[in-house]
């Protein structure tokens, strides 16, 4: 990630309190993607990273794919028949300095109906309820990235305000890395036109 940074030309929008940086990035996925990073100017941690393959010739752009944050679509009046019920969970990432953190919203069951565990053969967090009312399969990206290991014990749930908070506790490796990204964002310069001088010093 610090080698891309440092290679790539980089769009920085909202230059108050959301600096936001769009970049290339050559992931394991695809080399075709382009990560859109959103991080607050004070704390730096990462609060929105989406990606969508690139636009080639007689095809459109793809919907941006949010694995961190979400995305807020504004209600639409005409067509309020045909809308997702706001009553069904919502399921998003949101991670804090410490650790990845995934939160389930408009689960209103008790905190020991939910059993959610960690597969290390399918690298996937499971979370499913005693009474059948909901499922979830995910991954965690940044520890395939990283080719970690996955740790049963750094996994952890909390409830409140019908929400499931599922975390899972950053390795110092992990966190190492977060670091020299941060430092790197942090020496980045933005012209008048929004793009970023990523020049190593």
């Amino acid at each position: 990630m610090k080698k891309h940074l440092q290679d790539s030309r980089l769009k920085m929008v909202g230059f108050d309190l959301w600096p936001e940086f769009v970049f290339s990035l050559e992931t394991s996925r695809s080399a075709d993607h382009v990560g859109n990073v959103r991080m607050k100017k004070e704390s730096l941690i990462l609060h929105v990273r989406k990606w969508r393959k690139k636009a080639t010739i007689g095809m459109k752009e793809s919907k941006w794919e949010y694995e961190i944050g979400e995305q807020f679509a504004p209600r639409n009046l005409d067509a309020e028949g045909l809308m997702e019920s706001t009553s069904n969970p919502i399921f998003a990432r949101k991670d804090t300095s410490l650790a990845f953190q995934w939160r389930v919203r408009n689960l209103p069951y008790p905190i020991e109906t939910y059993d959610v565990t960690l597969n290390n053969d399918t690298r996937q967090v499971t979370v499913r309820t005693t009474n059948k009312k909901y499922y979830k399969k995910f991954d965690i990206p940044d520890m395939d990235r990283a080719q970690l290991p996955l740790e049963p014990a750094n996994l952890s749930i909390a409830y409140g305000n019908n929400t499931l908070i599922i975390t899972y506790k950053k390795p110092k490796e992990i966190l190492q890395m977060e670091k020299e990204i941060q430092d790197e964002f942090k020496k980045l310069k933005a012209s008048k036109e929004g793009d970023v001088d990523c020049t190593p010093s």
